[in-house]
């Protein structure tokens, strides 16, 4: 049987080097890409020592925001591994901030990672799975592309619109034999605040703390999210907290739910005022 191969983006880091851990322990030819080459090399180090001789893993310079640098990653695996059987469209950064704090510049450089970089990662191996007879697509998202708090609007919404592309891409492809899931944790503890845009010093503040002081590590997120992908959910909340906070949302009376976040951004407004 030949070995499986995986591919992460942003797999030098945080959530998608704790999932090419996950990956590599259950035995995949991993191939991390990322434009943090130093990280890079030395993931790829600690990746070897989980891996058996057959399933050695790979680094690949790849940004996200290049047409042409995902392109040739996928040029490579498919010329050295024959294809791949599972790519994870994870790279991703972070902005907080008032609607009028953050600027359209910082939009841009927002979507063009976030949600244009998972276009890209789609566009690029998708055609590449139909060819080969099927694989699997995870983008990963955030609990944010479902549950909206305030302050957050251009995170939420590069995060919603990478739900929205999952899903519609899942029928899409559903009958070509290629999977999607997307992937929606919240906050966990990550390096994700190295990278964060913020329109004033309390909101880079409030994201820092969100992110350190989160209950669980990216290493326990990753493992949750890998059994949802060896069984295909199209959609993965990995934190119990998380799903509930997404079911309160689908479940209370629309003016409850409102109410509720109404009161929190009144905090939230007190305390920048």
């Amino acid at each position: 049987m030949m070995t499986k191969r995986v591919f992460v983006t942003g797999g030098a880091s945080g959530l998608g080097l704790a999932l090419a851990r996950c990956f590599a322990r259950g035995g995949y030819r991993v191939c991390i890409g990322d434009i943090q080459s130093a990280r890079g090399q030395s993931s790829l180090a600690e990746l070897a020592t989980l891996v058996t001789p057959d399933c050695d893993p790979h680094y690949l310079h790849c940004d996200v925001t290049d047409d042409a640098s995902i392109a040739e990653a996928a040029a490579w695996l498919l010329a050295n591994w024959g294809g791949v059987d599972v790519v994870v469209n994870n790279a991703g950064v972070a902005a907080a901030g008032s609607i009028e704090g953050l600027s359209v510049q910082d939009w841009h450089w927002l979507l063009n990672i976030n949600l244009l970089g998972v276009v890209r990662g789609c566009q690029v191996f998708a055609p590449l799975l139909q060819t080969q007879g099927g694989g699997h697509i995870v983008n990963v998202a955030s609990l944010a592309g479902l549950v909206h708090p305030p302050s957050m609007s251009a995170y939420c919404a590069s995060k919603a619109a990478v739900v929205a592309l999952s899903e519609s891409l899942g029928y899409e492809l559903a009958p070509v034999g290629v999977s999607v899931s997307v992937v929606c944790p919240s906050f966990f503890r990550t390096n994700l605040a190295e990278s964060v845009r913020a329109s004033d010093e309390s909101a880079r503040l409030m994201t820092e703390k969100l992110v350190n002081r989160a209950k669980h590590s990216a290493d326990e997120v990753a493992a949750v999210i890998y059994k949802g992908i060896q069984r295909r959910d199209p959609l993965i909340i990995p934190q119990a907290e998380a799903r509930a906070i997404f079911r309160l949302k689908r479940w209370l009376p629309g003016g409850l739910y409102r109410r509720l976040m109404l009161s929190r951004t009144a905090g939230m407004a007190a305390r920048r005022g």
